[in-house]
């Protein structure tokens, strides 16, 4: 076998693993539910959404400015989500017209029922259609309408 023979198969036994390697590493991401925050302040994020088991709402996440943060891993359960944010710098929340149980500190509540009468605070939250995506980012913004949901 000539020099040059030797050296096209020996390529080809380092390439061939090299090759595998780097698709094999090319797996899709893991869907998520995500929120990006693309103002210049530091805001705090409640979600609610309806699983297997009924309403749940969870908070706080804080998210730093022109941050994401993962808020749910992996598959979405639902297509519908609710968001209630506050901006911690400026004032001011994010909200809408679902309304939702909330507390001042971390938390999961079930169920969306008799809020007060539980300890809870009673929250408006604005609706997300994720299009029943298996993944979705939020765009928080200063400005209303400024920067759609993207899957």
């Amino acid at each position: 076998m000539s020099l040059s023979a030797r050296l096209t198969r020996s390529v080809l036994r380092l390439a061939a693993p090299a090759a595998l390697f780097l698709f094999a590493g090319a797996v899709p991401a893991l869907a998520d539910l995500r929120m990006c925050n693309t103002t210049g302040s530091r805001v705090g994020v409640a979600i609610g959404y309806r699983d297997a088991q009924g309403w749940v709402t969870e908070g706080w996440w804080n998210i730093a400015p022109r941050a994401c943060e993962t808020l749910l891993r992996g598959t979405l359960a639902a297509r519908f989500y609710y968001v209630h944010a506050v901006d911690y710098d400026k004032g001011g929340e994010w909200t809408g017209k679902s309304i939702m149980c909330t507390r001042n500190k971390e938390f999961t509540i079930r169920g969306i029922e008799d809020c007060l009468s539980r300890g809870y605070d009673r929250s408006g939250f604005f609706e997300v259609d994720t299009g029943e995506q298996k993944g979705w980012t939020i765009q928080l913004t200063d400005t209303p309408g400024a920067a759609p949901p993207r899957p």
